[in-house]
């Protein structure tokens, strides 16, 4: 009987930890649609920040573009999908025609 209860009692943490990981990823998942839809609500205050942490999350690196290149940034993903920006100063709010651009290169893509 005593090796039952062990086998109930490792079973049973062995579930648990399982089950954490499970709610780990769903908090994720449900972390980055909440980030994609306020990027479709098309904010007056998403920062470039924001954005180009939804752009790593969703498979896009920055790419300065050389030394010369200023403000300008682009963003690359393997499939070679450029979104070109310019970075906002003195503030960081991005002007409703980039949240724009990137809603809609995204969409065009399919990324979203």
């Amino acid at each position: 009987m005593d090796i039952f209860r062990h086998k109930y009692k490792v079973l049973k943490k062995r579930l648990k930890i399982v089950a954490n990981q499970i709610r780990k990823e769903y908090n994720k998942i449900s972390k980055l649609d909440k980030e994609i839809e306020r990027l479709k609500s098309k904010p007056k205050d998403y920062s470039f920040d924001e954005a180009k942490k939804l752009l790593n999350k969703l498979g896009f690196y920055e790419n300065n573009k050389g030394r010369t290149s200023g403000s300008r940034v682009e963003f690359c993903n393997e499939n070679f999908q450029k979104i070109e920006l310019h970075k906002p100063h003195p503030s960081n709010i991005l002007k409703p025609y980039q949240i724009k651009i990137i809603l809609n290169k995204l969409k065009e893509w399919e990324v979203i």
